[in-house]
């Protein structure tokens, strides 16, 4: 009777693990090619928002790679991920620069991609448990193979945070400067790029000493990059 249902939890455990890869690669290779008008931090937001008793507006407006500010593009990459054309979705360097930094007493600082923070909005939940950042590393690499990096930047910059309510490129240029993403001038893009870190508490509008020199730094970043940077990806 034990082996019997021994059997049949296995068989179901296997059954599960095949539907879920099955339903993970339509929705990677579905979102390749479908503009994606939604996330799951998007709607985690707005439950969190319904649960706190209060209402959530959320902008976020598809546009595609080439309305989509190159300036935004390159603040971007400068300020999350340096090594975002060369990686296969996860910055080995960094990883282990990071976990040095962490054995000699400092703190545990971040080492996600752009495409790993990708999958993290697109499909997944907030939080750092270790079921999160297996699924998401399931998910990044699908991305990686799947997709060609043009549009992991295009969906990163059409779906990321910028403020309360606030994703996407086009709605934090219009949230902000009242510019479409495609204007945003060099300056205002180092200023998006620099609250991605913490977007719910600070402003690119409106930025302070931190936000500023962070802002600076990735402008720096960017002309090390060189503007043909973007011809690599």
């Amino acid at each position: 009777m034990m082996q019997g249902w021994i059997r049949k939890g296995l068989r179901i455990a296997v059954m599960t693990a095949i539907g879920f890869v099955i339903m993970s690669l339509v929705l990677v290779l579905l979102f390749r090619v479908v503009p994606v008008f939604g996330s799951m931090v998007m709607a985690e937001r707005k439950v969190q928002a319904w649960l706190s008793g209060e209402t959530l507006t959320v902008e976020q407006q598809w546009q595609p790679w080439p309305r989509l500010s190159d300036h935004a593009k390159l603040a971007v990459i400068a300020a999350e991920d340096q090594r975002f054309p060369d990686h296969r979705g996860f910055d080995l360097e960094q990883i282990h620069k990071a976990w040095e930094a962490s054995r000699n007493g400092g703190r545990l600082r971040g080492a996600s991609t752009i495409t790993q923070q990708t999958a993290k909005n697109l499909f997944l939940w907030s939080g750092r448990s270790w079921v999160r950042k297996g699924l998401e590393a399931w998910f990044a690499l699908l991305i990686e193979t799947l997709w060609p990096k043009q549009r992991i930047l295009e969906v990163y910059l059409n779906i990321v945070e910028w403020d309360k309510g606030v994703f996407g490129l086009e709605a934090a240029a219009q949230h902000y400067f009242n510019v479409p993403a495609s204007e945003l001038t060099e300056m205002q893009a180092s200023r998006l790029a620099a609250v991605l870190p913490n977007p719910r508490e600070w402003h690119a509008a409106r930025p302070g000493p931190y936000v500023e020199n962070r802002s600076l730094w990735i402008r720096q970043q960017m002309r090390n990059l060189g503007a043909g940077y973007l011809e690599r990806l």
